[in-house]
């Protein structure tokens, strides 16, 4: 998804053998190419000197690019190898320019040109799909669990037989991918950010803490930090949530530190994008071309109608939303057992680094740099290590309960959840016996508990911050007593 835990939007998997775009013959200057590699697909970025026509063709593991008469820049470099591309030659044929990608021989290709924006020129982009996803969703689109969105499909002419869940995507990719989450260390270089009392600088506090929460994260299985910034330098606001998209995260989380005029604010506190933030971004998007051309949850929504786009976008954000609600809610009750929270709920603002359409995003204010005593408690090592367990924290159990499809998260869910448990049978031994309930593969299990006795069904609820109803829904139980030896699938929430 871009990276993707429900994310709700659409991935375009053209298995492309041959292609010619529509753009008007013209000689041009093949300025540059460069590659990203990432958990869905490779990307291969041919940077041009204006518009192109191209033919592309695919045989044997090498994707052939016939430009015509254009010329390779003079600064021109090939770049290495990534993901499923393995290399590039070019050559000159009957006075046509072609390039030769290798290519990983089960990969599928799809193609298109970029009209200039964003501070680029014009780029012809080549995507490379592996296979398996290529051939199940060829010349298709998958939806991300979406009804509303599958909708929105149908009525853009793609049919059933062409669209697939992302959990049937992963598994037929291999399945148990990383969830990926961006860590941002809010300002940096020259931008200190606020300043303490005591001459403590927000950027260096804000770097100590991403540094340890980034580490915690990959030291979690099935879990990846990427940091926008690892070292004492400036990023733009914008480009922040740009790497994180770039990066397929799931999930996008800004370290900050918070400050007032008045010494006495004090407190924790985790902010997401207002209404007012999402409908200003989306008429951004909507407007610029550029921004449609790029990928929202996976699908460009530059050959969409504006209706059409609007309801993907309007979906994607709404889905973005209520993902970024669950997860400030989830770090900062986390928080509030480190020490106080500021106002004691989620806020909200239009700030600019929150402002992705598609990867769920907060920001957290660990503390007021401003009063002194808060600000002694981020300078120490200590404290920036139990904040950083304290995010951390509120983020796994975010995956714990809503694991993204085809992911670790996800698979220890449906693991889990597999051991449908009955309760010991009258003149057996105290074992419980084990049903596997194949029909509760999707079921988001956070634990499994044995009775003891002398438990109720409301001690147990009570011991996992868990309803007597959901405990007894998870469980298929009618009544309301549970007998010693059985074990409990215990639901996330």
């Amino acid at each position: 998804m871009r990276a993707s835990l429900f994310r709700i939007g659409l991935i375009a998997l053209a298995a492309t053998s041959a292609g010619l775009s529509a753009l008007p013959a013209r000689a041009a200057d093949v300025r540059a190419a460069r590659v990203w590699a990432g958990p869905l697909y490779t990307r291969v970025v041919f940077d041009l000197s204006g518009p192109v026509s191209y033919r592309l063709r695919q045989d044997d593991g090498k994707v052939q690019i016939d430009l015509g008469k254009d010329r390779l820049g003079p600064a021109f470099a090939t770049p290495s190898a990534q993901g499923l591309f393995k290399g590039l030659s070019t050559r000159r044929r009957g006075g046509r320019l072609e390039l030769i990608a290798d290519v990983d021989a089960h990969s599928a290709p799809r193609s298109f040109v970029l009209k200039p924006g964003g501070g680029y020129g014009y780029r012809l982009v080549l995507d490379l799909y592996p296979a398996a996803a290529a051939k199940a969703a060829s010349a298709a689109v998958v939806a991300r669990a979406s009804p509303p969105v599958m909708k929105a499909v149908h009525a853009n002419k793609a049919s059933a037989s062409e669209v697939m869940t992302l959990r049937q995507v992963a598994e037929q990719m291999g399945g148990q991918r990383k969830v990926v989450v961006a860590v941002d260390a809010g300002h940096g270089g020259d931008d200190p950010g606020a300043h303490g009392p005591g001459g403590t600088l927000e950027k260096n506090v804000t770097l100590a803490v991403a540094r340890r929460l980034a580490a915690l994260i990959n030291r979690q299985p099935g879990m990846q930090a990427v940091l926008t910034r690892d070292g004492d330098y400036f990023i733009p606001l914008k480009r922040r949530y740009q790497i994180a998209r770039e990066k397929n995260a799931d999930m996008f989380v800004s370290i900050h530190a918070d400050a007032f005029r008045n010494g006495d604010a004090r407190g924790s506190s985790v902010w997401v994008l207002s209404p007012r933030g999402k409908t200003s971004e989306a008429a951004r998007w909507l407007a610029d071309r550029e921004n449609r051309a790029d990928l929202i949850g996976g699908v460009s929504l530059d050959d969409k109608n504006d209706s059409l786009a609007a309801v993907l976008l309007d979906l994607q954000q709404g889905y973005a939303m209520q993902a970024s609600e669950s997860i400030a809610g989830n770090v900062l009750k986390a928080l509030a057992r480190l020490g106080p929270t500021h106002r004691g709920y989620v806020e909200r603002a239009n700030f600019v680094v929150l402002r992705s359409p598609d990867v769920p995003s907060i920001l957290v204010e660990t503390a007021f740099i401003s009063n002194p005593t808060e600000e002694r408690k981020l300078r120490d090592p200590t404290h920036q290590a139990e904040l950083a367990q304290a995010v951390m924290g509120g983020v796994r159990n975010y995956f714990e309960s809503t694991p993204p499809p085809g992911t670790w998260f996800a698979a220890e869910a449906a693991r889990r959840s597999g051991a449908m448990l009955a309760a010991t049978q009258p003149g057996k031994d105290s074992k419980a016996s084990v049903a596997v309930a194949s029909d509760r593969a999707d079921a988001t299990v956070r634990d499994l508990h044995r009775v003891a006795r002398g438990e109720s069904l409301g001690s147990i609820a009570r011991q996992y911050g868990v309803s007597v109803g959901a405990l007894k829904h998870a469980n298929r139980i009618d009544g309301d007593s549970i007998r010693a030896g059985a074990v409990l699938a215990i639901p996330a929430g």
